[in-house]
């Protein structure tokens, strides 16, 4: 019996307008810069039209890349609300795939912008297996006392004790799935942010990640135990905002791209598998071939990455020794710079830098549980 799992953060899946746009010009459309709007009223008014105008083909592009995965059990990043995720469902993937994510779940979580991690699944398997709801647990209330994670480094930063330790959460869903018990951790960590003051954004974050991994690992332990949780079918699946290898680009189109695979010496994602206890399947994949991002700040600061993840119980990717994950990147704009045999079919309509289906790739992998 094979189950399919997908991770994907869809970039502000929102049913509501920013219009913070106009008193901070770090949140204005850079179309929009382009005019003179003559106050708020007008500048509101053009931006429920290019939001409007923007998203239906984001959307479709996002659509086709869940439509890629052939997930039966979705996990997603960035989700504005149930109501955002239902009128999605309906407008988008029903009609390119069918009556198919009749279940969806979500939590308010902690961000200030108000994007929660959610869930969609089936009702059952490609392989007519039930998928069963049993319970949902929000983790978005703990706060960094209740683990004992307070550091120096945070409170550094102006963090303290009673602060909420994830920045959006970390939902616990639990499930049956042809009976067998699966357990879900989506998460979406603290965002690595722009250098500032000379300070490399992603370190300066790194404590927050550290402290989000640490509270995951000891959620998943006091469920179920240390000598439990190695026998346990559960998933950490989300972005986590962090990596620890990238593809470095050099070089242009007209003289040849290269490629260089580094290693980073600090990652948050090391404390979600040091000792064996958890695998990042996208790591059977060959070196240059398990990014999920492309990032650039222009010709001079390009590579790409893995932020988003599936990582099994040592169950899970023990009983699927060659399961290895696919990442959907169809939905990709076309600026991003692929690998020597890597290049993919674009969507239809997919645009330079936009529309894509998102700024991540998904990943989703078929696992066989017991």
């Amino acid at each position: 019996m094979s189950v399919r799992i997908a991770t994907f953060n869809v970039e502000n899946l929102m049913n509501r307008f920013d219009f913070s746009g106009f008193r901070n010009q770090l949140h204005q459309d850079r179309t929009l810069a382009l005019f003179e709007i003559a106050g708020e009223a007008e500048y509101q008014e053009l931006e429920r039209a290019r939001t409007i105008a923007h998203t239906d083909d984001m959307r479709q592009l996002t659509a086709l890349s869940i439509a890629a995965t052939r997930a039966d059990i979705l996990c997603l990043q960035e989700v504005d609300n149930q109501a955002a995720l239902d009128a999605f469902e309906y407008g988008y993937l029903f009609k390119m795939i069918g009556a198919g994510y009749r279940e969806k779940y979500s939590s308010a979580g902690n961000d200030v912008r108000g994007i929660d991690v959610a869930v969609m699944m089936r009702r059952e398997t490609a392989d007519g297996e039930p998928i069963e709801f049993r319970r949902m647990t929000t983790h978005a209330h703990r706060t960094f006392q209740d683990f004992g994670l307070m550091t120096a480094e945070l409170a550094a930063q102006g963090v303290g004790p009673n602060e909420r330790i994830f920045r959006r959460d970390c939902l616990e869903v639990d499930l049956l799935v042809g009976g067998k018990p699966l357990t879900l951790y989506i998460v979406h960590f603290k965002a690595m942010g722009p250098p500032r003051d000379g300070h490399d954004g992603r370190l300066a974050s790194m404590p927050i990640r550290m402290a989000e991994a640490s509270a995951v690992r000891r959620i998943i332990l006091d469920r179920f135990g240390p000598e439990g949780a190695p026998r346990k079918n559960w998933i950490i699946a989300g972005d986590l905002n962090d990596y620890r290898e990238r593809v470095l680009i050099s070089g242009d189109a007209h003289a040849g791209y290269r490629f260089e695979a580094t290693r980073e010496a600090q990652s948050s994602v090391n404390l979600l598998t040091e000792g064996g206890f958890s695998e990042n399947v996208a790591e059977r994949r060959p070196e240059l071939d398990r990014w999920t991002l492309y990032h650039t700040r222009g010709p001079q600061e390009r590579h790409l990455c893995q932020l988003d993840y599936l990582l099994l119980s040592p169950a899970l990717a023990g009983r699927n020794p060659d399961a290895v994950p696919d990442i959907v990147r169809g939905g990709q704009p076309w600026r991003t710079i692929f690998p020597p045999g890597q290049e993919v079919e674009r969507f239809p309509r997919t645009g330079w830098d936009r529309p894509k289906a998102s700024d991540h790739c998904p990943v989703a992998i078929s696992l066989e549980l017991s």
